[in-house]
Order: structure tokens, then C-alpha cells, then sequence
């Protein structure tokens, strides 16, 4: 398992979003980096969408490369406890254990899906950007491990990345029907989510 760091670390990176679509929320997610070179990602994540209220808390876990070692989403979701921890098996596919039960292969491949990435928040779209480190006018097919809401199953989710500018990515999720340009941080952390996240400054 990831090496995780002490809570009382201060973060290298704070980031706080609001939704501008999609319900109403906010979300903050800080970043500390870990003694063996990876990097620990902890947010929290307060909505309100398809008439569910949540909270949930995540943490990421990723490698010196930024590929995803280990996550975990618990908190609610409406009346729903949520208690789920993903780790990559030693059969090649993300598994998941669900509170106390024993853990299950979800059926979606770790070496086809490095990247973990969590519906309910923008944090996660940094892991992709920062483990592919295009360079501009490079594009990649990133399919990741996406956790769906409001069912929060573990599903492959095709994406496409093109940089377009120091700043600004073309961004495609064709089997859900999302295309937008992404503009991020000097971090690789997202700034514009059109029609879903704003970045708050600090």
C-alpha cells in the first residue's frame, strides 16, 4: 500500500472549486507530497444534485509518475453511507472494498486505466494532466477509472486530451457526452471546468 503522509504536514497546494452547473457545491482538495517522491491528494466534496445531498470526503494516492496507487471515497451520498477503497490487483484490474466486505474485482483494467477519476470533482483531472506532461499540441487517449454518480460504480470512461497553449486543454469524454476546453494552473490543477467547476482563488 501507498506510504501516506502525516494529516499535520502542511499541503504544497490548496485548491477550492464552486459548481457552476449541475446542482449547487464547492469542493477543496489539498495536495502534500509524500517522503518517497509520490503525492497524497485529500478533499472533500459538498453538493447537492439530482436531488441527493453529499459529502464526500477522497483521498488519492499516486506515484512518482502521478499513476494512481489507491483511493478512497467515504461520507454520503443522500441517504447512502459511502465506504469505498480501490487498489489495483495483482490480476491487473482495479478491486474495491465496500465497508467490511471482502474486496471485488470491478472489472476495469489498472494498466488500461491508470488515472483514477472521481465524477463528483475536478481534483482529479490533475492526475492525468500531470502523469501525461504533453506538451502543446500533443494529444493522448487517457481512459481512466471513473467513479459514476449518483450510482458510484467503477467504470471505464474513454477521454481525450490535446494541450492546446501552456494553459488550455481540449478535453473529450465522448460516452458522456462532455467536450470543453480545460484551462489549469501552473499545477496542472483545473481553473475552468466549462459548464461544471469554477476555481475559487485563494
Amino acid at each position: 500500500m501507498p506510504q501516506t503522509v502525516a494529516m499535520t504536514a502542511a499541503p504544497q497546494h490548496t485548491f477550492f472549486w464552486r459548481r457552476i452547473g449541475g446542482g449547487t457545491g464547492s469542493d477543496v482538495c489539498r495536495v502534500y507530497p509524500r517522503a518517497d517522491g509520490g503525492w497524497d491528494l485529500h478533499g472533500m466534496a459538498v453538493f447537492h444534485e439530482e436531488g441527493l445531498a453529499c459529502d464526500l470526503g477522497y483521498a488519492v494516492s499516486v506515484d512518482t509518475g502521478w499513476v494512481t496507487q489507491a483511493a478512497h471515497v467515504s461520507g454520503h451520498c443522500g441517504g447512502r453511507v459511502v465506504d469505498l477503497r480501490f487498489h489495483p490487483g495483482a490480476d491487473g484490474r482495479w478491486w474495491v472494498g465496500q465497508g467490511g466486505e471482502p474486496d471485488a474485482d470491478t472489472g476495469v483494467s489498472a494498466h488500461a486505466c491508470p488515472d483514477m477519476d472521481l465524477n463528483f470533482s475536478p481534483a482529479t483531472n490533475m492526475i492525468a494532466i500531470r502523469r501525461m506532461a504533453l506538451q502543446v499540441g500533443q494529444e493522448e487517449q487517457a481512459p481512466s477509472a471513473w467513479l459514476s454518480f449518483p450510482d458510484l460504480r467503477l467504470q471505464e470512461l474513454p477521454q481525450v486530451y490535446r494541450r492546446l497553449d501552456t494553459v488550455r486543454y481540449q478535453y473529450d469524454a465522448p460516452t458522456v457526452g462532455y467536450s470543453g476546453v480545460l484551462q489549469v494552473c501552473g499545477d496542472g490543477a483545473v481553473v475552468a471546468y466549462p459548464e461544471l467547476f469554477a476555481r475559487v482563488a485563494l
